[in-house]
């Protein structure tokens, strides 16, 4: 991994909120449209936010850019070129930058990754979800194992770099099943995984059917279990866990995600996009508005669609490293909470949950969460910050 205290890091996401569907388990700012998009104009709302943050952040130097959504691979690769350009012609941007971009591994949207390429694309990151047709069609997903595994193959060879995304404690998921879909995965995967525990989010259907009970999934102790065979087999497989739910080889880890997990800078353009930006000294936290025509509108009105621009006081800011630098399998270094908080961490506390196997404090002084306190994160960090 890069140094985990080079706070020269900047990234900037990009956020397209379309998507062909709905999946009953998003809970994410994604929008059906059954009229076609206006790519142009959204792309010249791209272009005009990009260059009034731009001017908020002047003198930074993006190291990492990443287009999420929404489904961003339902854009012609001619937009993604347009807001690359953007980019560039508004902040300097690192020869080595990281620039990412989501996408379904539908054979459609498979023939534009060449297209995002010459663009400028060099990492894609696919929502494959399950390696399973079963799995896909209960998930909502429109694609089928053998869909997805052909979309691998198509961003093997057009990408130098390429991730993707599994969902496991589904409905009957065995540990045993888990483990040969994790291989299978794995064997496929190269240098990177993102797998997430399916949880059952407010406001989604699959939140109607759990409570009316027609979907059932995994009890606490077999996600437990589920959790133990995600780590020991990608560990043994070489991809061992560098953040909660983010596996990798050494030194492939995705370097914009790195930028939220380290408390570094980013800009959220687009609509729904989130944002963290060091302003004369101060850290505001940035939100746009939801909705997407919406946001167009106040873009052209007026060079962007921020709603939220708060200033974050130095205990917030403190919590916020705390909640996100914890995730990391490098932990965080203590001192640097000092700095931020104007206190240090309570050394009480930090006894308590050492004795308990929760934490461990390494020989730099780095405090990092073990793998016996990871399922139990939220009561650590909250433990720690109070």
């Amino acid at each position: 991994m890069t140094s985990a205290d080079s706070s020269s890091a900047f990234g900037v996401y990009v956020h397209w909120p379309f998507c062909l569907s709905k999946c009953p388990y998003c809970d994410f700012n994604s929008h059906v449209r059954h009229a076609p998009i206006d790519e142009e104009r959204f792309a010249r709302a791209f272009a005009r936010e990009i260059e009034t943050t731009a001017a908020r952040t002047p003198g930074r130097e993006v190291s990492s850019i990443f287009l999420g959504g929404g489904t961003p691979s339902l854009m012609q690769p001619r937009t993604v070129g347009a807001i690359l350009d953007a980019i560039g012609k508004h902040w300097r941007v690192a020869s080595d930058v990281e620039i990412t971009l989501e996408a379904n591994p539908t054979s459609v949207e498979a023939t534009r990754f060449r297209g995002f390429r010459a663009a400028g694309v060099n990492r894609v990151s696919l929502g494959v979800q399950a390696l399973d047709d079963a799995s896909l069609k209960a998930l909502g997903r429109l694609h089928t194992a053998q869909e997805a595994l052909d979309a691998v193959a198509i961003a093997r060879s057009s990408f130098d770099r390429y991730s993707f995304d599994l969902i496991y404690a589904r409905p009957d998921q065995t540990p045993q099943m888990w483990a040969d879909e994790l291989k299978l995965a794995i064997s496929e995967a190269a240098e990177h995984l993102s797998l997430y525990q399916l949880t059952i989010e407010e406001g989604t259907p699959f939140f109607g059917l759990h409570a009316a009970g027609k979907l059932k999934t995994p009890d606490e102790a077999t996600a437990r279990v589920l959790y133990d065979v995600t780590q020991e087999v990608c560990a043994q497989q070489g991809l061992p866990s560098y953040e909660i739910s983010n596996h990798a080889r050494i030194g492939a880890e995705c370097r914009h995600n790195l930028v939220y997990w380290r408390g570094q800078e980013y800009a959220g353009v687009g609509p729904g996009a989130h944002g963290r930006l060091d302003i004369d000294g101060v850290r505001h936290a940035i939100a746009t508005e939801k909705r997407p025509e919406a946001w167009l509108m106040r873009v052209e009105a007026s060079g962007h669609g921020v709603t939220i621009d708060d200033l974050l006081n130095s205990e917030e800011r403190a919590d916020e490293f705390l909640l996100m630098g914890l995730r990391l399998a490098e932990g965080i270094d203590p001192q640097r909470y000092r700095e931020l908080a104007g206190r240090p961490l309570d050394p009480g506390r930090i006894a308590v949950l050492r004795e308990e196997g929760a934490i461990v404090v390494d020989a730099s002084g780095r405090l990092r969460v073990t793998q016996a306190g990871f399922p139990v994160l939220d009561a650590v960090v909250a433990d720690l910050a109070a």
